[in-house]
């Protein structure tokens, strides 16, 4: 027992929303210092909450006590996730390239790519009730706006098809609700449930609301997040770009017909079926029917950057 308790001190185990982690960071640089540890072991900081927090340039009123307490956790549980907050810095190099341009192209603010990140962790998630890809979208959802969502093909995971369903959601939500950090909520609570709660509730702001424990933290996760990758060193999180995922150069190949059988067409283009699937998750089945003889285009990456035995 003795030896478990040092352990313990030696690492600095905490457990912070019933999930335990090792805080093993710098410290990190902020007003507050607590006595330095004289025994050798690590250090953790309460974190110094930014006065001019927003989302989408909507400020957050941090001068409402529940509001800085809610804010203040979203902040902290995030920072010590360091394994998970480094994760987010590496897979975002990778994909924030490729949705940033999406939500500008159509007047989404630039925040929303954060939405993204605590919707799926920047993964091709699989949610229980049935939400896939990278913006969790429901088959409902996608259908509706013009994605193929069967057994042979699933739009949810292509990427910049998914993200141009996004933006048409969002949208259509600060349209009907009036505000972004509404519409962000709207994501993950639909429509009608926000509008439902301001109503009952009669109030204006996501703020005043009183809401379920997963949309309640919703806004503020995604506002940790937003801060965290802004400011990262901040936060204590130091890298190199090379310690970043590298998103991989490719080209298209634009079929209209049946493919029999993937593992084949990937040996023709030097790539095995792994990597084909790799850079086109969409495709859910080693064939494509294409009985309708649609176009689609498939990404087939550029040669050098995979060593194929």
């Amino acid at each position: 027992m003795k030896i478990i308790k040092n352990l313990l001190a030696i690492v600095g185990l905490i457990s912070i929303s019933g999930l335990f982690i090792f805080a093993v960071q710098k410290p990190i640089e902020n007003d507050i210092k607590p006595e330095q540890n004289t025994d050798g072991g690590y250090n953790i900081y309460a974190l110094k909450i930014p006065d001019d927090l927003n989302f989408a340039n909507e400020p957050l009123p941090l001068s409402i006590p529940d509001v800085y307490e809610r804010m203040d956790r979203e902040l902290l549980v995030n920072t010590y996730w360091q394994s998970n907050a480094l994760l987010m810095f590496k897979r975002a190099q990778k994909y924030f390239p490729v949705i940033e341009p999406i939500l500008e192209k159509h007047g989404v603010p630039d925040d929303f790519k954060y939405l993204a990140v605590i919707e799926s962790g920047l993964m091709n998630a699989v949610s229980p009730a049935g939400a896939r890809g990278i913006w969790q979208i429901m088959p409902a959802t996608a259908r509706e706006n013009g994605l193929e969502v069967n057994s042979n093909v699933d739009e949810r995971y292509h990427l910049e098809k998914s993200t141009e369903v996004a933006c048409k959601y969002l949208l259509q939500s600060k349209r009907n609700l009036g505000s972004w950090t509404l519409a962000a909520a709207a994501y993950n609570a639909g429509n009608a449930g926000i509008s439902r709660r301001l109503r009952e509730q009669g109030v204006t702001d996501y703020y005043d609301l009183l809401l379920g424990e997963e949309t309640g933290r919703y806004m503020f996760r995604i506002v940790a997040l937003k801060e965290i990758m802004t400011n990262p060193k901040t936060y204590g999180f130091n890298f190199d770009v090379n310690d970043l995922y590298a998103n991989i150069p490719t080209f298209n190949v634009v079929i209209d017909t049946e493919v029999p059988d993937f593992t084949a067409f990937a040996q023709e283009y030097g790539i095995n079926y792994k990597i084909l699937k790799i850079h086109n998750p969409w495709l859910r089945e080693a064939r494509l029917n294409n009985k309708s003889r649609k176009e689609y285009v498939i990404e087939i990456p550029e040669n050098g950057h995979y060593s194929i035995n």
